[in-house]
């Protein structure tokens, strides 16, 4: 088995919750079917495998949306796979198959259940009623003709025993994939690792089938993409993610930084992907659901790649003088930014040095005089922040009416 400091040992898959799970977050708003048309055709151009479409159990918006998320994939021949979530009943696993049939597309039904002693003291659930409503939840998807993702909510902190007893029911009643879920961000990733491989070994390969394993995850304690990457280590197929991490609580997985750090650990397929529009899908999501994207924010954030410190800014600039993008984007960054479809930004600031007027000016087409760099040196150091283009070209402005 891989160690705890290797790489997946395989292909990973994406799916993508920024539809369903994400949209539990309780500070957004559910978007239009428009809004999730362009993301979903997003999802496609960054090669992500499948989606949640929605839990048409809901009610009729739910299936309203999921309908058309599932004739849009099914009209436009995508390469992507569509899921639905359903609750371990036949009121909500019936709406998937009969969306699959208006759209002819073969939808995957994720029927989740919760799991742990926690959760069962809460209830008041047996481990018998457990069994039974997972084994005929399971029965009746398979009866429709659906393929079945069961989902155990909240196995991070199930008991072994329960988790070995409900896997095997699913399995032998007829799913396929099961998914392993830290619903409250409980995990680190040596943990997140060690679950992972007590499942692999102690269902799957008994099972003797193919199965495929995912991990889903949240954030609560900030370690959601730490324990994705050990869950995949750990022999995990597949990751479930949301974009820019949105999510109940404090959000689930981000799906922009597993493509970021599957791209850079150069996992297949995601080395050979282009990622030039996953700033469009982050920026989508954001617009759709309300929540902007901090500017801080990895990558697609508007300081990922902006810099006004003048020995970094000099750095790059040498690099581009050397007619070098791939040395530029590396020299200070540890994610090159031509690998989504970005570029370094120089500006000026009270941290600067000449190099960087120089640069914005040569970028912006314009003469970098003594003067005029002087100038605009002076005021930078006098500012608190970086100055804007208005401000710099009101320098300019001031060395000419000086000249004349």
């Amino acid at each position: 088995m891989p160690g705890p400091d290797s790489k997946p040992g395989g292909p990973v898959l994406l799916n993508d919750e920024s539809l369903r799970d994400g949209l539990q977050s309780p500070s957004v708003r559910d978007p239009s079917i428009a809004e999730k048309i362009e993301i979903l055709h997003l999802m496609e151009a960054l090669g992500i495998n499948s989606l949640d479409i929605g839990l048409p159990g809901a009610g009729p918006r739910a299936v309203e949306h999921a309908t058309a998320l599932a004739r849009e994939i099914a009209n436009h021949k995508m390469t992507i796979k569509a899921n639905c979530a359903a609750r371990t009943h036949e009121n909500d696993i019936r709406p998937i198959a009969e969306i699959s049939q208006k759209t002819g597309l073969e939808i995957e039904a994720a029927t989740f259940i919760g799991s742990s002693p926690i959760r069962r003291y809460t209830e008041g659930w047996s481990d018998d009623f457990l069994l039974k409503t997972t084994e005929r939840a399971v029965k009746y998807a398979v009866s429709l003709g659906l393929p079945v993702m069961y989902v155990t909510e909240d196995t991070t902190r199930c008991d072994p025993e329960t988790v070995k007893r409900l896997y095997s029911t699913a399995i032998n009643c007829g799913a396929r994939a099961i998914v392993i879920c830290d619903t409250c961000g409980h995990a680190t990733p040596m943990g997140a690792l060690h679950l992972v491989r007590f499942i692999v070994k102690e269902v799957v390969v008994p099972s003797g089938m193919m199965i495929r394993v995912d991990w889903h995850g949240h954030c609560d304690r900030g370690m959601a993409l730490a324990n994705s990457m050990a869950a995949l280590m750990g022999g995990a197929h597949c990751v479930h993610a949301c974009g820019l991490g949105i999510g109940e609580r404090v959000g689930n997985t981000q799906m922009d930084q597993m493509l970021v750090n599957l791209r850079l650990m150069g996992i297949p397929p995601w080395r050979d992907q282009d990622l030039s529009k996953l700033k469009d899908y982050c920026q989508a999501i954001a617009r759709a659901t309300g929540l902007p994207i901090p500017r801080n924010y990895p990558v697609v954030g508007d300081d990922a790649y902006r810099t006004g410190t003048g020995v970094h800014a000099s750095a790059v600039i040498k690099a581009y003088k050397k007619n070098d993008v791939e040395l530029a984007n590396n020299v200070y960054s540890g994610v090159p930014a031509h690998y989504f479809g970005l570029e370094q930004i120089i500006e000026i600031g009270p941290m600067s040095g000449k190099s960087n007027v120089i640069f914005w000016l040569e970028r912006q087409g314009l003469q970098a005089t003594g003067e005029i760099v002087e100038r605009i040196l002076q005021r930078a150091k006098r500012s608190d922040r970086m100055l804007t283009k208005n401000e710099i070209l009101e320098c300019c402005q001031a060395s000419a009416t000086t000249a004349h």
